[in-house]
């Protein structure tokens, strides 16, 4: 084969980009199941939500299913599983987190990735303000994306402009924004789901709340874990960090909603954090205590 037969053969194609959806107006609608489960489980927790706000949730859930096609955001596939598994789990700590703090918290959601807890639980307390923190430039992206369409259908109706939180979508690290004044010690409430042990979490969610605050992370309690081994490690860390003693929540409803076994790791801040906190996540890895 002569140069001039090489130079005819055909290129290898890079696969064409997939123009993911920016509006609700563009996704596939939800299969009522959806609805279905999400008032089962409203009924059970005994929380109401209006219009708006229902609204706002299954305009997030329906972005997340379009874009979870081409961005691997959640492993959960279905509306079925996403109304359960994401959103009744988010939902679960609205009574502790409004026992916790003001009637409109500030929220840090940590690792937020497809949005949960933090877009439900913005939406159902409601807070005040929201940041949705992911380091990942295309779960930034699409937290951005669902951000706007909470808040589009949350000021859809007249009169509910003024309960929709102020949300914003961050790409960077915990470690970063920590390092920001504007950021640092700030917040009521930063949570995490799935993101890490205990001890990761305080480390990373401490420095961000203000003294007073707390940092809440979902976990597991029953046969085949180990809760309370995680939180001993975590002690002395939570210490230096500012936090008071980890206290597990349990959630009465979570066994009803399919979820048995879910609870709440809930610290408090007591002292100012030092300024040496967050530790980089290399020194985290080589010296896990302080």
């Amino acid at each position: 084969m002569d140069a001039h037969d090489r130079s005819s053969l055909p290129r290898h194609a890079s696969p064409p980009r997939v123009a993911l959806p920016r509006s609700v107006d563009s996704t596939a609608p939800l299969d009522p199941v959806f609805a279905e489960i999400l008032q089962r489980g409203l009924t059970q927790l005994a929380l109401s939500l209006g219009a708006p706000a229902r609204g706002a949730i299954e305009a997030h859930a329906r972005l997340l299913l379009a874009w979870n096609e081409h961005v691997n955001l959640s492993g959960l596939r279905t509306a079925e599983q996403v109304a359960r598994a994401h959103v009744l789990d988010s939902l679960l700590a609205v009574d502790v987190l409004r026992a916790l703090s003001r009637a409109r918290p500030s929220l840090l959601d940590l690792g937020s990735g497809g949005g949960y807890p933090g877009l439900p639980l913005a939406v159902a307390l409601p807070a005040r303000r929201a940041a949705l923190v992911d380091s990942i430039g295309k779960k930034a992206a699409f937290l951005e994306v669902a951000a706007a369409a909470v808040n589009d259908a949350l000021g859809a109706a007249p009169g509910s402009a003024s309960d929709a939180p102020e949300l914003v979508a961050l790409a960077e690290r915990a470690e970063d924004l920590a390092e920001e004044p504007d950021q640092r010690e700030t917040w009521d409430i930063v949570t995490a789901r799935a993101i890490g042990s205990v001890a990761e979490v305080a480390e990373l969610g401490l420095p961000l709340v203000h003294v007073g605050g707390h940092v809440v992370c979902w976990k597991l309690s029953g046969t085949g874990t180990d809760l309370a081994a995680e939180i001993a490690a975590a002690g002395r860390i939570v210490q230096a960090c500012g936090g008071g003693a980890a206290r597990v929540v349990l959630l009465p409803a979570a066994a009803a909603l399919g979820l048995g076994g879910h609870c709440l790791v809930v610290i408090r801040k007591t002292r100012p954090t030092p300024g040496r906190y967050p530790r980089s996540p290399g020194e985290r890895r080589r010296r896990p205590l302080p």
